[in-house]
């Protein structure tokens, strides 16, 4: 082997985009990416909250946080043409940002898949068009620009969550992931998406609150707990690095063995 162990999984140098980085399972993302040396910006609606993550992840690498709300095509193109005009060579681009909708299928509004569907699709597809430049310009061929989608187990497979939107919207993104990896690679441009199961964010915050619905949750989970920021952290850093250069097209499930066992 040319490289070493640690080599593999080394991203200094590089430049990388997370939206929705600022909470939650982005936190994580954008935590590993810099812990591995990248460069990170990343995103919330909430210019206060970009600001305030990206002030506590300095501490491990340059990071900066940005206001963006991608609930629209054009505020996607804007945060793309922002990060040209600062970076121009984008080597890791994560979609991260997303929005849900649940209730019952009686009460579920038709005003519920519009938002949802811009933000979870429109702005992943948007932001890798748009940012394509950039992308293009950090790819060569033994070390490609990386495009990591976030799916969703829901988007794998039927968890019945009273999501309706925000499932299928994870399916699209899953199958987008693939459409875009062939269309991309010929630019030396990989993209991946991850289908993460259940982890400790505010979307899981309602059934962890209830000691009984969460006991029955991990009792689904074959590897018997909830995801940990270093299981999202680690796929994103081997997406990213050399490690996982030969890999494109996939969608892989992070969810403890919930669509591979059962």
């Amino acid at each position: 082997m040319n490289a070493g162990a640690r080599d593999l999984f080394d991203l200094s140098g590089k430049v990388a985009l997370v939206t929705g980085g600022a909470q939650g399972m982005g936190y994580m993302i954008a935590q590993g990416l810099l812990d591995a040396g990248a460069t990170v910006y990343l995103t919330s609606r909430k210019a206060d909250l970009a600001r305030s993550a990206a002030r506590e992840l300095s501490a491990r690498g340059a990071c900066i946080g940005v206001q963006a709300d991608l609930s629209s095509a054009e505020a996607a193109t804007v945060l793309a043409r922002w990060m040209a005009e600062r970076e121009p060579r984008l080597h890791i681009l994560v979609n991260n940002a997303g929005k849900t909708w649940g209730a019952k299928l009686a009460d579920f509004p038709d005003h519920a898949w519009d938002s949802v569907m811009r933000v979870n699709v429109q702005a992943p597809f948007t932001l890798a068009r748009d940012l394509l430049p950039q992308l293009s310009a950090a790819g060569a061929g033994a070390d490609p620009a990386r495009v990591i989608n976030i799916g969703s187990l829901a988007g794998h497979r039927v968890e019945r969550i009273g999501a309706y939107s925000y499932v299928a919207s994870k399916a699209a993104i899953h199958h987008l992931s693939r459409e875009l990896a062939a269309e991309l690679a010929p630019l030396n441009i990989t993209v991946n998406a991850v289908a993460p199961g259940y982890f400790p964010t505010r979307m899981t915050s309602h059934i962890r609150a209830d000691e009984r619905e969460s006991e029955a949750l991990i009792g689904r989970v074959p590897l018997a707990r909830l995801g940990r920021p270093e299981d999202i952290a680690g796929l994103c850093i081997f997406l990213s690095s050399a490690a996982g250069a030969y890999l494109t097209g996939t969608v892989i499930p992070l969810d403890g063995g919930i669509s591979g066992c059962l």
